[in-house]
């Protein structure tokens, strides 16, 4: 692999969860809310991150997984 995970298990279901709600919301308010762009978006990165097991943002700032040593 080219990245090494940053994103414990428990964060990428919460992340996975949280994404595909924001999606649903997006699809739903699409044609009514200017908000369902961003959380379409929002939704997008979401979901992506918990199924990688890699965030870009955390490892900016050096977010490490703790592999228990």
């Amino acid at each position: 692999m080219f990245y090494v995970k940053n994103v414990p298990t428990w964060e990428r279901i919460l992340r996975i969860v949280m994404g595909v709600v924001a999606l649903v919301f997006a699809v739903m308010n699409w044609s009514t809310s200017g908000l369902a762009v961003g959380a379409g978006i929002m939704g997008a990165m979401l979901a992506m991150t918990g199924l990688v097991g890699f965030c870009p943002m955390c490892a900016m700032v050096g977010r490490k997984l703790d592999k228990g040593h």
